[in-house]
């Protein structure tokens, strides 16, 4: 009888921490309903928890109750079947270094893992795994920087640093950090420029020596941060610039520009505009016509007459193919 209680016992102590994982707080009649218990039993089962390095907090008030916090160590982590399948994926793909540093913190993690999945969980962590193959687009981000930047943001911490543009020109830098964006190639920083009075995007590899100052201030009307790097990556940056009328949905548009080449915005079922950037207008209308959807130019008026001349070049070209022989 006391190795069935025990064990009824370990089980209930497992629902009741699966149950405040899942959501931010709970009243202790809502526990109690949930596990068949009383509240008087759940408060002893809390204070277990809280012996096991769990930080469960009681919250004060008519909408209080218990929600689980982080604390100064790090307890053993309760996760259902299909989260245990996706850290154990996401560890052998961290395991090729995206982020400098933690490669081997991940191979650890991963063996941890893998040592306590059931075989068929152990099985689909694995086939995915092989059918995965990641493809290195830059260079691994510092996880110091990282972490150190992610902080910032959450505080809304100012921060002064060091920062390199693209022609090389070094200046200080004091900003409000916002949210950190990863493009898959590079890691962009989005904060508040104090001193230029203006939304910026910073990339990582160019931030040196960040200082936090210990002032917190929450910056008003901030940017999409998504779209925020999308467009300066695919648009502020280039010389030329375009506005183009799409005829063709959104979703089918984005299969064949991703968002660090345009950024797209849907008008209706059927058409969406592009907003793109290159070195040559050229360029952008010879993009266009490679996408293989019919299209508009709205802007600049000089797109037009680009696309009109390459347009007449092409034909020539083509006619004069045509009326060529070639002796096999």
């Amino acid at each position: 009888m006391a190795e069935t209680s025990l064990a009824e016992s370990a089980e209930r102590l497992l629902r009741l921490l699966s149950l405040l994982t899942v959501r931010r707080s709970w009243r202790a009649d809502d526990l109690a309903e949930r596990l068949c218990v009383t509240p008087r039993t759940v408060r002893r089962d809390v204070g277990r928890l809280r012996g096991l390095g769990y930080q469960v907090r009681a919250v004060p008030g008519p909408g209080g109750g218990y929600e689980l916090g982080a604390g100064s160590a790090l307890p053993p982590m309760l996760l259902d079947e299909e989260a245990a399948v996706a850290v154990a994926v996401g560890l052998r793909l961290a395991a090729g270094g995206a982020v400098a540093g933690t490669a081997e913190a991940a191979v650890r993690a991963m063996a941890v893992i893998d040592r306590v999945l059931p075989d068929r969980l152990r099985r689909r962590a694995a086939a995915l795994q092989s059918a995965v193959v990641p493809l290195p687009l830059g260079e691994p981000v510092d996880p110091d920087l990282l972490g150190l930047l992610a902080l910032a943001c959450r505080d809304s911490e100012r921060l002064r640093f060091s920062y390199t543009d693209g022609d090389g020109r070094t200046s200080n830098r004091h900003a409000v950090p916002f949210r950190l964006v990863s493009t898959g190639r590079r890691w962009y920083l989005v904060a508040r420029d104090l001193d230029r009075d203006d939304w910026r995007s910073f990339r990582l590899d160019r931030i040196a020596g960040p200082r936090p100052t210990g002032v917190r201030t929450r910056p008003a009307d901030p940017p999409d941060p998504a779209r925020f790097v999308a467009e300066g990556v695919s648009t502020r940056g280039y010389p030329s610039q375009a506005r183009v009328l799409l005829h063709g949905p959104r979703h089918k548009v984005a299969e064949h520009v991703p968002p660090t080449v345009g950024v797209i915005e849907a008008t209706g079922e059927q058409e969406c505009v592009l907003v793109t950037g290159a070195y040559r207008l050229d360029l952008i209308a010879l993009h266009l016509a490679d996408l293989g959807i019919p299209f508009t130019p709205l802007w600049p008026p000089e797109l037009g007459a680009r696309c009109a001349e390459l347009s007449k070049r092409l034909a020539e070209a083509a006619a004069a193919a045509s009326s060529y022989s070639v002796n096999p």
